[in-house]
């Protein structure tokens, strides 16, 4: 696949980072370092959105585009030619969160969204316009398996954020052309 892979750029995209910094949780950092030196001579570019890689790969520009779960899935509901791949060792990934600001001006109200935000009907809801829900019991896109919980690697966010500037300048010194 030399020339056919294009990623997105880790200091300019949230997507691209997440990909890295899991990389490097899962094999340890030599391990991971090394792996993305030898996938760097596979790849054709490194661009700055994490959902232009999929439609790159969809348009029939690049072989592979490494990408984000939710952009794969609407090009397959539009019909594009590209197919949903997870690492078997297991894939990183981000959360959507909620919180409730401290000092807000309607504390209540904030409290009964957020108790809605995480009830069985609220998850049912993001099913159906989010393709992955890791709630059990969610109706789950075919491309998908039925457990996401089996295949998300258990992230260290509080590693990624506090390594973000580090991981960002070493990958600029290993592989930024």
């Amino acid at each position: 696949y030399k020339g056919e892979i294009v990623m997105p750029n880790p200091a300019s995209s949230g997507t691209g980072y997440l990909q890295i910094s899991s990389l490097l949780q899962m094999k340890g950092e030599a391990r991971g370092w090394e792996y993305l030196k030898g996938l760097d001579k596979n790849i054709a570019q490194y661009i700055k959105s994490g959902s232009r890689p999929a439609k790159m790969a969809a348009a029939g520009e690049y072989a592979i585009g490494l990408s984000f779960e939710f952009a794969v899935a609407k090009l397959i509901e539009q019909g594009a030619p590209v197919k949903l791949v997870i690492p078997k060792e297991g894939a990183g990934y981000e959360l959507e969160a909620n919180a409730l600001l401290k000092g807000a001006k309607r504390p209540e109200a904030a409290k009964r969204f957020l108790d809605w935000a995480i009830s069985e009907s609220a998850m049912r809801q993001y099913a159906k316009w989010k393709a992955g829900v890791t709630l059990g019991g969610m109706p789950t896109p075919a491309y998908l398996p039925g457990d996401l919980t089996r295949i998300l690697y258990p992230m260290n966010f509080d590693w990624s954020a506090g390594n973000y500037q580090r991981i960002v300048k070493e990958w600029e010194r290993l592989l930024l052309r």
